[in-house]
C-alpha cells in the first residue's frame, strides 16, 4: 500500500505530466470541443478537447471529468488556433492555490486536489476538474513500424 505522501504525489505528477504534454501543443488549432451535458450533476459534464497540428503530428484529445467549474466557450466555431495553453495543479487545504487561481472556487477542507486547463485563443477554454486525461496519439513514424 502507497503511502499517503506518495498518494498525493500522484495526482500532482499527473497534473505536472499532462501540462508537459500540452506544452508543445501552442502551436495546434482545437479542432473540436465536446461539452457531455447528459448528467443533472454538473460535475459529472465532461469537456473533451480535440487538438490538431497536422498530417504529420500526433493529436491530442484532454479530457476533464469530476468538473467544478467551466467558464463558457462557443464550441461551434471550427478550428480555431491556440494562442496559450496551461494546466495547473491546485492542491487541497492547507496548500496554497497559485496567484492566478485565488479566488476561482472557495476553497474548503472537503475540496480535493484539482486540475485547472486553460486554452486562449480565439475559442477560450477554462475549466476546473478533479480528473484530466491526455491522450496523444503515435508519431506518424512510430505508426508506421510494424509492431
Amino acid at each position: 500500500m502507497a503511502d499517503e505522501h506518495e498518494a498525493t504525489d500522484a495526482f500532482k505528477n499527473r497534473c505536472t505530466n499532462a501540462a508537459r504534454t500540452l506544452e508543445s501543443c501552442i502551436s495546434y488549432f482545437i479542432e473540436r470541443v465536446s461539452l457531455d451535458e447528459s448528467n443533472e450533476d454538473r460535475k459529472d459534464n465532461t469537456p473533451d478537447i480535440w487538438l490538431c497540428e497536422g498530417p504529420r503530428t500526433p493529436d491530442v484529445v484532454v479530457s476533464l471529468s469530476n468538473l467544478y467549474s467551466v467558464r463558457p466557450w462557443e464550441p461551434r466555431l471550427g478550428f480555431s488556433f491556440i494562442d496559450g495553453i496551461s494546466l495547473v495543479h491546485l492542491p487541497k487545504l492547507p496548500l496554497p492555490w497559485p496567484t492566478e487561481a485565488v479566488g476561482r472556487l472557495d476553497r474548503s477542507e472537503n475540496l480535493p486536489e484539482l486540475v485547472w486547463l486553460r486554452i486562449a485563443g480565439p475559442i477560450e477554454v477554462d475549466a476546473v476538474a478533479a480528473t484530466v486525461t491526455v491522450y496523444q496519439a503515435q508519431s506518424d513514424d512510430a505508426a508506421s513500424v510494424l509492431q
